[in-house]
């Protein structure tokens, strides 16, 4: 639903694909992505320098307000499978966004590994946030 021609952030679906099956979040309350980059300088006998950059991933992270147990659940059992030598799969993150011009574009990350960043402060009163990273090895558009 854009507002006044702007995006906003109720316009974009997200979905976690991992090897066990989707991995729901209740209620994500935010969702950054950014692109990284290999840096290249290359200085010629001319004396210029050129630039150059190489797609080097993206990394990002999921804020979310505790409402279950699915994500303590889901990175306890990453951690039992890593000390018991089980070979951790990668996932996918989809995401579908409505366009401010009634359009849908749709990209996924893929080769995606999550991080439980901060699996919150518990305080009288306040609501427990979670945060978790990922990275992923590259994002293609699907549509």
């Amino acid at each position: 639903m854009p507002v006044n021609s702007f995006s906003v952030g109720r316009d974009i679906a997200l979905d976690i694909s991992t090897s066990s099956g989707p991995l729901r979040l209740n209620l994500v309350t935010g969702f950054s992505a950014k692109p990284q980059y290999q840096d290249i300088k290359v200085k010629g006998l001319d004396g210029i320098t050129r630039h150059a950059r190489m797609p080097d991933g993206w990394q990002g992270e999921f804020d979310v307000e505790r409402s279950d147990a699915v994500i303590d659940s889901y990175f306890a059992l990453l951690e039992n499978n890593y000390y018991a030598g089980i070979n951790e799969l990668p996932c996918t993150i989809t995401e579908t966004i409505q366009n401010p011009d009634g359009s849908v574009s749709q990209f996924q990350f893929q080769q995606v590994l999550l991080k439980l960043d901060d699996a919150g402060k518990w305080e009288g009163d306040k609501t427990v946030k979670i945060k978790i990273g990922f990275m992923a090895a590259r994002r293609v558009q699907l549509s």
